[in-house]
């Protein structure tokens, strides 16, 4: 699912409760149906491995390779196993980055330095991964690179994932559902299903012929609720 909405609308502090880095003041998160946070509740970040998050900012350790970025959540939760190197080498062939497995961030392309992320995010294999604007700051040729990686991956994975863009085209191209929030107070103005079929090639997402009727009641949407 893709989420949409100006800034202040209310999407990142969404992101921030379901990982439950922040507490919300009302209501209650639910994860396969059970409860997992909400007012009152005690909090329980990435609700003990069962949600990844990718942040704007890679947030790679610089004095680690990129290898060991990628071991660094396993050895937290413990020794890693034999399946679990190997899940490690899989990915980083999976985003094109096992000749670069030695080197450190410093070393790599801001596009690099996302797939890394992303890599290590999806390491531990968590069964839903956030994802906040990690692309906006990239140029356009590396940010449609990982675009296509991120359908590829998902393709292979079947994750939930959450991604939050202000790019109506990416939204469309990535998501199953978009769903657009507006400020003050944020509430969902748009729940839209996404009837493209799999798999897709986001730089062509533009040629389906439904694409024309969703990205105008998408951006019809997002302008309304700026002026609301």
């Amino acid at each position: 699912m893709t989420l949409m909405g100006s800034s202040g609308a209310g999407k990142s502090t969404l992101l921030n409760a379901v990982a439950q880095t922040l507490q919300p003041s009302a209501g209650t998160i639910l994860f396969r149906g059970k409860p997992v946070g909400g007012a009152g509740m005690p909090t329980s970040p990435g609700s003990q491995r069962q949600i990844g998050y990718v942040t704007q900012d890679d947030n790679l350790l610089p004095w680690r390779t990129v290898w060991d970025n990628l071991m660094f959540p396993l050895q937290l939760a413990g020794r890693p196993d034999a399946a679990a190197i190997e899940r490690a080498k899989r990915l980083l062939e999976q985003v094109g980055l096992s000749q670069w497995a030695q080197h450190y961030p410093h070393q790599l392309s801001g596009g690099m330095r996302k797939r890394a992320a992303l890599a290590r995010t999806l390491v531990y294999n968590p069964p839903v991964v956030l994802m906040d604007e990690p692309f906006g700051a990239l140029d356009a040729e590396t940010r449609a690179q990982l675009r296509a990686d991120l359908l590829r991956l998902w393709q292979a994975e079947r994750k939930t994932i959450l991604f939050v863009t202000h790019d109506i085209n990416e939204a469309i191209a990535l998501g199953g559902r978009v769903v657009v929030l507006s400020g003050s107070p944020g509430r969902v103005v748009l729940d839209r299903q996404i009837d493209i079929a799999r798999p897709r090639d986001p730089e062509l997402v533009f040629k389906a012929p439904s694409y024309a009727s969703h990205y105008d009641a998408i951006r019809g949407c997002l302008r309304s609720a700026a002026h609301a």
